[in-house]
């Protein structure tokens, strides 16, 4: 029997029979996996402490022969403990977690787990406002299904002017000239920094777009509607 060592992230426990687990794990390498925790419920299971949610974990598993492999030994690597000191941010990650299970495929690029793990990093920083998590985890989930919009040039073709104001074709990505449009170039530099940066704790250092975060936030999510399957 195949056993392979890896780092995971639990995306979803299931219960299954009187003491055992089923958990969907976003791996590092092998994409994401379904895994039989046996007798984790127990409570003397060494196997609990390295699959909670909110956690990095090392992981040694028995590949199956289906889709279910076995869980051969688990330890916590880092705990986002803080997370669930607070309300808002705990129902938030969970959201991230869920999520990330709908857009995620049996082989998801090694991109996913990092973006998971770096949103679970910043919602676990109690000093940075989740408007910007959000925004980052958005932008960085439209990145990775390609589908992120055109920052550089308008439907026309033109390049995107500072004085100019715009709507969204969502079915293009691409923003439109508006005389009375929402967005303007403050917006399109806001989601450019978001794209480059490397986590939010980068983004929230930026200074005085706090009154623009939430209608790029909304923004950002309903790209992620549209192009994706999550609601």
């Amino acid at each position: 029997m195949k056993q392979i060592v890896t780092k995971g992230i639990v995306l979803a426990r299931t219960n299954y029979g009187e003491a055992d687990r089923i958990i969907t794990v976003l791996t590092v390498d092998q994409g994401k996996i379904r895994l039989l925790a046996k007798g984790v419920r127990k409570i003397k299971s060494r196997l609990a402490g390295g699959i909670e949610l909110f956690s990095t974990n090392d992981i040694t598993y028995i590949v199956g022969r289906g889709e279910l492999g076995t869980l051969v030994s688990a330890r916590l690597e880092k705990n986002y403990g803080t997370i669930v000191k607070d309300v808002e941010r705990t129902m938030y990650a969970y959201d991230v977690l869920k999520l990330i299970n709908k857009v995620t495929e049996d082989s998801p690029e090694p991109e996913y787990y990092l973006i998971l793990k770096a949103t679970l990093a910043g919602i676990n920083k109690s000093t940075i406002h989740l408007d910007y998590i959000r925004l980052w985890f958005y932008t960085h989930l439209l990145k990775l299904s390609g589908h992120s919009p055109n920052l550089h040039s308008d439907t026309s073709g033109a390049k995107l002017e500072q004085t100019q104001a715009y709507t969204l074709s969502f079915e293009e990505m691409t923003f439109c000239p508006h005389p009375s449009g929402p967005f303007n170039a403050g917006h399109i530099k806001v989601l450019r920094l978001a794209y480059g940066a490397d986590s939010p704790a980068k983004l929230a250092h930026v200074k005085q777009i706090a009154a623009i975060l939430p209608s790029l936030v909304q923004l950002t999510k309903t790209m992620l509607q549209q192009h994706t399957n999550i609601r």
